[in-house]
């Protein structure tokens, strides 16, 4: 029987080529080789696919009214004025209440005293010459075709201690409009994902990565003329308009 003696050799290299490949993986993972750090830079990068955003927006009509008012009063000492507050906001409130907005659906927003001032140039300081007190609710309008309506009812009730900031729009439940928005913004991001894939000559292939971007809950704000002072008892024409509510989405697709 002839001895392998042709293998002693092809052993040998094998031996050595083992005893250094472990011994720069032990140096690589004790930090004492400088570039063990390449290791791990030439690992598979996870950054593979088409990667699109997709845009989505729906249009809704909004079903709620949020009017912020309320009363301020100005009298020579705090307890005057908080009188004259108080009497002209309880007929506010029922106002509100006696046109349909319910008791919960008003939240106060603020309420302040505050001295008002003037400079007395022959003692050289300030002179307190009387109080501000201003009480501001937030009433939520639920039958939003009612807010002139009920403009008008507290523009009287509170008299000239009426004060109306504002009046907002917003829809009280925008779930179905949510759903709708993320179907078109997907939409969008296959549309896009495709258009690239034909460009780059290559197949798109299903998503394997998708994240919701930013959810736009609108809210459209409208003052009156002159910030403070009620508008007038006449007919207040108010007109919510249309509100636009946008999902974005990031998807990530597979080449195939």
């Amino acid at each position: 029987m002839k001895k392998a003696w042709w293998l002693i050799p092809c052993l040998i290299v094998v031996l050595a080529l083992s005893a250094i490949g472990c011994e720069y993986m032990e140096m690589a993972s004790t930090g004492e080789n400088e570039n063990s750090q390449q290791i791990i830079s030439i690992l598979p990068q996870q950054n593979t696919g088409i990667w699109v955003t997709g845009q989505g927006e729906v249009m809704a009509i909004p079903d709620l009214a949020s009017l912020c008012l309320g009363v301020e009063a100005r009298a020579d000492t705090v307890a005057e004025a908080r009188t004259e507050a108080s009497e002209a906001m309880n007929k506010v409130m029922e106002a509100l209440k006696d046109n349909g907005v319910a008791e919960e659906d008003i939240q106060t927003q603020q309420f302040s005293i505050y001295p008002m001032t003037t400079w007395d140039e022959r003692k050289d300081e300030e002179e307190i010459i009387g109080y501000r007190v201003t009480n501001m609710v937030v009433a939520k309008i639920r039958e939003v075709d009612k807010a002139g309506e009920i403009i008008e009812a507290v523009a009287e009730a509170g008299g000239d201690l009426t004060r109306i900031q504002s009046i907002s729009f917003a829809v009280d439940d925008p779930a179905e409009y949510y759903q709708e928005a993320r179907t078109n913004a997907m939409d969008d991001a296959k549309n896009k994902a495709a258009q690239l894939a034909d460009s780059a000559g290559v197949e798109l292939g299903n998503p394997t990565y998708i994240s919701e971007g930013s959810v736009y809950r609108p809210e459209v704000t409208r003052g009156f003329d002159e910030a403070g002072v009620a508008p007038p008892v006449s007919e207040t024409p108010i007109s919510p308009g249309e509100l636009e509510i946008t999902v974005s989405v990031q998807v990530v697709y597979a080449i195939i």
